[in-house]
Parts: C-alpha cells; structure tokens; sequence
C-alpha cells in the first residue's frame, strides 16, 4: 500500500475512532438530523452540553432537503426567521407573512451551526433500541443503517445520555421502541397517536406546543411531535420545525442545567 492510502486511511479510522468513543456518553442524544434535531442540537452546545446526534441516512437535513415534491425550496414564517436569523441563515419575504429559501442551504447551513458549536453528528447509524432504567430512557443501542441484523447476528453498540431528543419525524422511531417496551406515554391515549391530515398553519403551531417530555429522559420535536400527540401533517414549511428544535433545546437544558457536564 502506497503511503498516502495507509495515511489517509489511519487517519479516518483514529479519528471517527475518537469521536466514537467521545459520543458513547453524552449529555444529550438526539435521534434524527433533521431541521428540529440540528436545532436543537446547535442551541445544546452552545449551552456547552456534550450533545451527539445519530443519523440512519448518509446526509442530515431530513426532509427539508426534498422540499416540495422534490424542489429544493422551503418555507418559514416570521417568528422563525427571527431564529434564522439568530443563526445567520437568510430567507426571502415572499407573501402572506411567508419567507422562502433554498432548501440545501437551510440543511447544510444548520448543519454546519450545529457542528461549529461542538455537537457530534454521526451518520449512517440507525436506532435498533432503547435502554431503559428505573422507568426512565438512559439511552439508544445504534447500529450501522441498512444493517441486517438478524441475517448477520450483529449486536448493536449503546449511547448513553441524559436526555434523548426524537427528530426521526413521522416514524417517531425511538418514541414507538419505548411503547414497544411498555413504556405509558405522556399523550391523550398513552400511546404514539399518528398524524391526521395535512392543515399546515395548524400543523406549525401544534409542533411548537407539543414540543416536550414524553416519557421521562425523552423528548420529541419536529414532525416526530405531531406524530406522537396526533396532529396535522406539515406542508413545505419549516418554521414549526426550527422552533420545536429551539424549544426542545430550552426545556432540556433547564432539567440538565444544574446537573453538570456529562463525563
């Protein structure tokens, strides 16, 4: 092997090698890349949180990369501009109290906020399940995404935290491995509710008040949080998204803030 191919190839394996083991205990575990995740992510760091983020698909964004039917534009309103604005993402006036804006720049733009404030983003690993201690979640068993496991009889590894964000949007995926566990959910039925039909001005605001713990050590934000409670499908527009992050980002540093650094 020639020297730059050993070089090159030691130097990615010691350094995702580091950054694995540094995200193997976290203060916060967030489950999903999407708007709402790296929000969130982006504001817990900034709080000086160990925040990692886990994503199935070999790039974060989630769905604002498709943005309508597959036209890489999306949509806010004004109260999140106002949180674009914060983190220097620009948005154009368009009509109706709405703002328009390349959705590949929103992606990559939160992405990159998020990173640059200290949060870990792994990608390609999927959510296989969850630990739970004592009646509260305590962290994620995660695996390699497209990984057969029961083909290749592969164990998972575990991430442990303090708190654990769902953002996996409409599959709520850790918030359903929880009720699969028997886990009583904070909803109106106690059970992951599903979403109902598209109302996007609805959908925005229901996001943003539902945004919150639902079952102790987990919270949900973004799409995932009108799945869980039932409400409306969302629209092209992501605004409701960016604030559920902020949200999330606000509840789950008031419980973590007087109870230190995760070491």
């Amino acid at each position: 092997m020639g020297e730059w191919e050993y070089e090159s190839s030691r130097i990615v394996v010691e350094r995702y090698s580091r950054k694995l083991l540094n995200a193997l205990k976290c203060d916060v575990l967030i489950a999903g890349a999407g708007p709402a995740g790296m929000v969130a992510a982006y504001y817990l760091a900034q709080a000086d949180l160990r925040v990692t983020m886990v994503e199935r698909g070999l790039a974060p964004g989630g769905g604002a990369w498709g943005g309508g039917m597959g036209r890489n534009e999306v949509v806010v309103h004004e109260e999140a501009r106002a949180v674009l604005d914060e983190l220097g993402i620009a948005a154009e006036p368009e009509s109706k109290g709405l703002f328009g804006l390349d959705s590949m720049y929103l992606g990559s733009s939160l992405c990159c906020r998020a990173l640059q404030e200290g949060a870990t983003i792994l990608n390609l690993v999927a959510i296989e399940d969850v630990m739970m201690e004592d009646g509260r979640l305590t962290g994620l068993a995660v695996n390699l995404s497209g990984m057969d496991v029961a083909e290749q009889r592969t164990d998972p590894l575990v991430m442990s935290a303090r708190a654990v964000i769902d953002g996996t949007g409409r599959e709520a995926a850790v918030v359903r491995l929880v009720q699969a566990h028997g886990g009583k959910l904070e909803t109106e039925t106690g059970e992951v509710m599903g979403l109902g039909p598209m109302q996007a001005r609805a959908a925005e605001q229901f996001v943003v008040e539902h945004t919150g713990l639902v079952f102790p050590g987990l919270y949900v934000a973004g799409t995932a949080a009108a799945a869980v409670h039932g409400g409306p499908r969302m629209g092209p527009i992501f605004g409701g998204a960016v604030l559920s992050g902020k949200k999330a980002a606000e509840l789950v540093q008031k419980e973590l803030k007087t109870k230190g650094r995760a070491r």
